[in-house]
């Protein structure tokens, strides 16, 4: 990873530290610019100049650290990690931090550490960032794209009645796991019926019955890179007011994709399509954002979205997920991953976007 554009939004500071804590306060910042492949880095540091990067670890990760390339400084106790961090920084006044990946817990005790530093915080810079991809990022990505849309088109055919939630949702899962997915990039979502009208549904025991929507929110993670997709189709056979949703729904979503290209602005895309839904009898319905970036996380950043001014730039990564929810009848939506091109779009995740009727 080339450390230098990081710089040319942090103009502020010429050192960055980023403190991955591990457990439940991960800073993808440490993987984004280390691109390690394995380990977990608890407790880990990185000491990032425009020059290069320094990885500060303990013995546990040194193996999988000195696989990158980078310099290594392997600390075994906080003596050593006071004594590491204080000789690299000797001559910096002024040190970046991301506020964002870091506890206040944490922050106080780097301050206690080096009281003769003043830190910044550098996370909405190094955010900016990572929203456009490099090349080898779009690879990993693509794949992710290519893993789950496969994992969608096996799983159909475990589709039939008094299947519950929580097993289709294990199997698609398994899908992914088996065409090459570490794990889900988030928890997966499988909606019957009138539970389909609900976006952030958490599956249940809940059996399918005939004539029903299915909505199916899934994303595979590939050398820690997202993907994330959404199908919904119907078992049995769709009633007219499930093809007059899903027929708006995949409107939407065409004509808000088809004016996807760089320097036009976010919010513009969402007005595209919450303009196709809102002239319809379900104006009202469609009750979330267009879309999102993707990358290491899930929700990587804001893209589209009526309440967020932001001009697309070439290689930025998003999600377009139009959806309209019935309560008490269902909901649809469908959502696809495309990278923004100076003059359109690539659709990444693929597959029919046709309304599937399982019999």
């Amino acid at each position: 990873m080339d450390v230098k554009h990081i710089f040319d939004y942090a103009r502020e500071v010429d050192t960055i530290i980023i403190y991955n804590k591990g457990g439940n306060v991960v800073d993808n910042n440490f993987f984004y610019l280390t691109q390690v492949k394995d380990g977990m880095f608890e407790g880990s540091f990185l000491i990032v100049r425009p020059d290069g990067i320094k990885i500060v670890t303990g013995e546990l990760e040194e193996q999988a650290a000195r696989a990158t390339g980078l310099e290594v400084i392997v600390i075994n106790s906080r003596k050593d990690i006071e004594k590491a961090l204080r000789s690299v920084l000797q001559e910096v006044e002024v040190v970046g931090l991301n506020y964002s990946g870091i506890t206040l817990a944490d922050y106080t005790d780097l301050v206690k550490m080096m009281p003769d530093k003043r830190f910044v915080d550098v996370s909405v810079s190094i955010g900016e960032a990572r929203k456009i991809k490099t090349p080898d990022e779009l690879k990993l990505l693509r794949e992710a794209a290519k893993i789950a849309s496969e994992a969608f088109e096996n799983v159909t055919q475990y589709i039939k009645e008094g299947i519950t939630e929580t097993e289709l949702s294990s199997r698609l899962v398994y899908e992914m796991l088996r065409l090459g997915a570490s794990e889900p990039s988030f928890s997966t979502i499988i909606a019957f019926g009138p539970n389909s009208a609900l976006p952030h549904y958490t599956p249940s025991n809940r059996k399918l019955k005939r004539n029903e929507y299915v909505l199916m929110d899934f994303g595979a993670l590939y050398h820690r890179y997202c993907s994330d997709i959404t199908r919904t189709l119907v078992f049995g056979k769709a009633s007219e007011e499930q093809k007059e949703i899903y027929g708006i729904v995949k409107e939407a979503q065409e004509k808000a994709m088809n004016a996807i290209r760089a320097n036009v602005n976010g919010k513009e895309i969402d007005k595209i399509a919450r303009d196709v839904i809102d002239s319809t009898k379900y104006k009202g319905r469609f009750i979330h954002s267009l879309g999102h970036g993707v990358g290491m996380e899930v929700h990587d950043h804001p893209a589209l979205s009526p309440g967020y001014d932001m001009p697309l730039k070439e290689n930025m990564v998003v999600t377009v997920e139009p959806g309209i929810y019935v309560p008490n009848f269902g909901g649809v939506r469908i959502e696809d991953d495309v990278i923004v091109k100076k003059d359109g779009f690539e659709r990444i995740t693929k597959g029919s976007r046709e309304l599937i009727e399982i019999s």
